[in-house]
């Protein structure tokens, strides 16, 4: 154990308010790929850049390449939960974590037994017809083709916040008084490039700050404690 994690293990130890605030790097240990790292989903290959389909105005106006993509990039199945995953999970149970506030979609926080997650973009396991609103789970998602459509003949669409679209406000209000209550506020695999998640974490008023990320950030954070190791190999090791 180096001396930064044993240091984060020392905070850890003494809190009692821990807030997690985290991105696509917690899930890239579950074999899930990030946005924009050199391997990310950001950089392959595809017939649109991910920016341009993963916007409302292309899911309204090419639907059948939304999901196309949307089935072959952002769903996976054969995904688990990894050491980061259930480190938060054991913590929330302990009655340490207060909250996880992720900007990931994938659901293995709730897998590794979370209860309070914030998820800020949605979750790939929320469906709803845009018709007559029923839910429709991962599964029928992940085989359907083509454009998924409900019984009632509408479109099922993912509950998950594309391009030009708004974060749920009770979502963004429950994060900011969790994040502004927190004694220690650690933030995980995310490069801070995302607005207005990233924008978040400036109503942590404490002095316990937190960075655990591979490449460094979009922001001088002035974090308390910066580890550059990835994060399920870090709290893994608590």
């Amino acid at each position: 154990m180096t001396e930064t994690v044993k240091r984060l293990k020392e905070l850890v130890d003494g809190s009692g308010n821990i807030v997690f605030f985290g991105g696509a790097g917690v899930s890239t240990e579950s074999g899930i790929p990030d946005f924009r790292s050199t391997d990310g989903l950001y950089h392959q290959e595809w017939r649109y850049p991910p920016e341009t389909i993963l916007s409302h105005t292309f899911y309204e106006s090419n639907p059948e390449e939304f999901f196309r993509f949307y089935r072959t990039k952002l769903l996976a199945p054969d995904a688990k939960p990894n050491a980061a995953h259930y480190k938060l999970a054991e913590w929330e149970k302990a009655g340490k974590l207060k909250a996880v506030i992720t900007q990931n979609i994938d659901g293995l926080h709730q897998a590794a037994g979370s209860k309070r997650v914030l998820e800020l973009h949605g979750s790939v396991h929320r469906n709803y017809c845009e018709k007559c609103g029923k839910f429709h789970d991962f599964d029928f998602m992940l085989h359907s083709s083509g454009v998924p459509r409900c019984e009632c003949g509408g479109i099922v669409k993912p509950d998950v916040v594309l391009y030009e679209e708004g974060l749920d406000q009770k979502t963004l209000n429950d994060s900011v008084r969790a994040i502004a209550e927190a004694d220690i506020l650690i933030i995980g695999g995310t490069s801070l490039n995302v607005y207005p998640a990233a924008g978040l974490i400036n109503y942590y008023r404490g002095n316990k700050l937190v960075l655990i990320n591979k490449s460094a950030v979009a922001r001088d954070l002035a974090a308390g404690l910066v580890i550059t190791d990835p994060i399920g190999e870090v709290l893994g090791q608590l």
